[in-house]
């Protein structure tokens, strides 16, 4: 039975419908929002044997088909999820993850497809909230639903599920999600905005959020679901045991400043613990009580060790809430790239490179969006020695994807503008050693290494990552997490910006949300250590370079009539590979008129720069132009002053004397000097030689008094 509910949000209706297709799923809904449509399927499944973790799996997919497009390229079947895809994905997964209950280990997957797109809304947002629909009605412990919104603001003003046209004048792009009461994901660039705004930007999105929430409650209700009941596992038979005999020593071991010595402190005692109850060779006791039992009790009482520590003041490796680690910045570590910077911040390190380049080399992206260049993009690589690990190497996974596009969209709100820079730019930040917000650390080398080479940044950005413990009413804010605050605290707040505001924020939350106080305190505190860090980057290098490095490329650009493109171009292109050949350079031309031309030295380009401007220029009398005699006829020569443009230089203007033959003056082949002396109602240009040499010839001599000359000679 089709069951269907609607309700006005920012002035467009949104519907939610279930019950119409894929009744064999778990949980099946249509979202449609203006005329963008998505449909969302969720399906669950038993544990698998030895299975110990929650597996929750979020899909999303964009068919071309939804904006009625074929897909590019040779294939015309969609393949690998793009990189927008991935990103949707992690959208959805973040805020839905934290809302089922410790315990349960089920398989779940969400799987969300766009079936049509309006080119107005877009449906990244909309899939988070058809699958908080699709979990209500299905038989799995979901503590939701959960709403999700995008903020822009434009003029100043708040706006509710901006259009992509209002995104794109936005100078805030902002997501966030969560329940009726709480804030569970947040991800959001801005042009530098203010912590306040910021906060209430946040406040303005969760108004809405709520409605969306009463919205799916109505579905859940008019489809006769009730919320399913979870049967918590019986406890761990070991959990007593472990807290009494190692839950002190566990404390102890926990107290080390260094990561390595922290952790191999902590197995020690995890594996006298083992070897006791698990002599060698016995995985399993008579009375049924198995080896991962007892792993998984101390992980239990290991993590709630950890809590406690914090809230009563003791962070593991010994700093106050608000102390950043110790900071280490270094430029030109590396000959050859065009730039290159090592951020060091306590044991998390990113190693950043920076590379310039044409508009050629520009990152083509095709969606269902649209079609776009990225003139700038960051690549985060996360290899297994960077944690002592060993694994094989891969194509970058959804988390590098992930942190990758955090810090690049976090630095490219402070990139000069195209028109200014005409430079593509790509930095790759190598994480070379790993404990705590190695994305943030990203954004920090990313800009070190643009400042070095001589990318006019606008300001200076740096990146810190804020955690949480709660426990009740009782809570702490980590300034500079560590990877084991990550693993057992609830929150991982990053924030990036200059001394100006926030560029880019993220929230990933394992607690089910965060209020306004947590929100306004973990803001100022980010705020307070970006600052910091942004001290320690300058005195390494206060201002980017005012000349790009030797190694580099030089690029010009210009624009002109969009008319005259085709005369840069020329037949077949003729034109233009002339330009290119003779210059040894790149040119490039985009429909607006934009030329980008990139060469190997500030000559060449000048050299294809005079000649384009030449070319495209107008004609005006009076200008002296230095032309090539193409043809000679008996009344005259004809010269040409641009690439493509002749003029005539009639035989009377050839000298300021009789000429009787052309040639006894030009030949073809000659470059000579001219000037326009007049452009006639059809284009057509007359030219004189003449009118030069007069202007170059020497002035009479004055006339001598002949007394002058009798004084001369006495």
């Amino acid at each position: 039975m089709k069951i269907q509910v609607s309700r006005e949000i920012a002035g467009r209706t949104l519907t939610l419908t279930t019950g119409q297709i894929a009744k064999q799923a778990s949980g099946a809904v249509i979202l449609q929002y203006g005329e963008t449509t998505v449909f969302v399927a969720s399906q669950t499944g038993p544990a698998r044997p030895g299975q110990d973790f929650f597996p929750l799996t979020c899909d999303y997919r964009e068919r071309y088909a939804a904006a009625g497009k074929f897909p590019g390229g040779f294939l015309k079947r969609e393949s690998r999820p793009s990189t927008r895809e991935i990103l949707t994905s992690r959208l959805t997964d973040r805020p839905i993850r934290p809302l089922f209950p410790e315990g349960y280990i089920d398989e779940l997957q969400i799987q969300a497809n766009v079936l049509s797109y309006d080119g107005e809304n877009d449906p990244d947002v909309l899939s988070i909230n058809a699958a908080s629909a699709s979990l209500c009605i299905s038989p799995v412990p979901f503590n939701g639903p959960i709403g999700a919104v995008r903020v822009g603001l434009v003029d100043g003003e708040f706006i509710l599920m901006p259009t992509i046209e209002q995104i794109k004048v936005s100078s805030l792009d902002l997501i966030v999600a969560g329940t009726k009461e709480s804030i569970l994901m947040i991800e959001g660039f801005g042009d530098q905005i203010p912590e306040d705004q910021m906060v209430d930007a946040l406040m303005f999105g969760h108004r809405a959020v709520v409605e969306l929430c009463d919205l799916q409650e109505e579905l859940r209700s008019k489809a006769g679901v009730t919320p399913f009941k979870f049967v918590a596992p019986p406890v761990n038979p070991f959990l007593a045991i472990v807290r009494e005999e190692a839950a002190e020593k566990i404390r102890a071991s926990r107290q080390n400043i260094k990561k390595s010595e922290r952790s191999s402190a902590t197995a020690a005692v995890r594996d006298e613990l083992m070897a006791k109850y698990f002599p060698a060779g016995k995985d399993v006791l008579e009375d049924g009580r198995s080896k991962a039992q007892l792993k998984e009790a101390f992980h239990s009482v290991d993590n709630q060790v950890c809590r406690e520590l914090t809230l009563s003041g003791h962070r593991l490796d010994g700093r106050s809430f608000n102390d950043l680690r110790q900071i280490e910045c270094m430029v030109d570590v590396i000959p050859r790239v065009h730039g290159s910077a090592l951020f060091t911040r306590g044991e998390t390190q990113s190693l950043a490179t920076v590379v310039l380049g044409s508009v050629r080399d520009a990152q083509k992206v095709d969606s269902i969006i649209e079609e776009s260049a990225e003139s700038f993009y960051l690549h985060y690589n996360f290899p297994s020695y960077s944690v002592g690990e060993v694994r094989p190497i891969r194509g970058p996974g959804r988390r590098e994807i992930g942190h990758g596009a955090l810090a690049q969209r976090s630095v490219e709100r402070v990139m000069p503008k195209k028109e200014d820079f005409p430079y593509t730019v790509r930095v790759i930040s190598d994480i070379t050693e790993s404990n705590g917000s190695s994305s943030m650390a990203s954004v920090c080398s990313a800009t070190l290494s643009l400042m070095a080479a001589g990318v006019p940044i606008t300001q200076p950005v740096a990146g810190i990552s804020i955690g949480l413990v709660k426990e009740g009413d009782k809570y702490a804010t980590l300034t500079d997490i560590i990877g084991d605050e990550d693993h057992f605290g609830d929150m991982d707040f990053k924030v990036a910006g200059s001394q100006k505001g926030i560029t880019g924020i993220q929230l990933d939350l394992k607690n089910d949300g965060i209020n306004e106080e947590i929100i306004r305190k973990t803001l100022d505190q980010a705020r307070t250590a970006r600052r910091e860090l942004l001290r320690t980057m300058l005195t390494t290098i206060r201002r980017p370079r005012p000349e790009l490095p030797e190694s580099a490329p030089r690029i010009v650009s210009i624009k002109i009539d969009p008319e005259k493109i085709g005369m840069v171009i020329g037949p077949s292109g003729k034109m233009i590979r002339a330009i290119q050949e003779e210059s040894g350079t790149q040119v490039d031309i985009v429909d607006d008129g934009t030329v980008t031309i990139a060469g190997p030295n500030k000559e060449a380009c000048s050299m294809a720069l005079a000649r384009i401007e030449a070319m495209t220029e107008e004609i005006k009398v009076g200008r002296v132009y230095t032309g090539k005699v193409n043809s000679i006829k008996d009344f005259g020569a004809f010269v040409e002053i641009a690439p493509g443009k002749d003029g005539l230089l009639h035989i009377s203007e050839l000298s300021d004397g009789y000429v009787k033959s052309v040639t006894d003056v030009v030949k073809i082949g000659d470059m000579i000097e001219v000037k326009v002396i007049a452009v006639d109602d059809q284009n057509r240009v007359k030219l004189s030689r003449k009118a030069l040499l007069a202007a170059k010839a020497p002035a009479p001599a004055e006339d001598v008094d002949d007394d002058d000359d009798e004084d001369a000679e006495e």
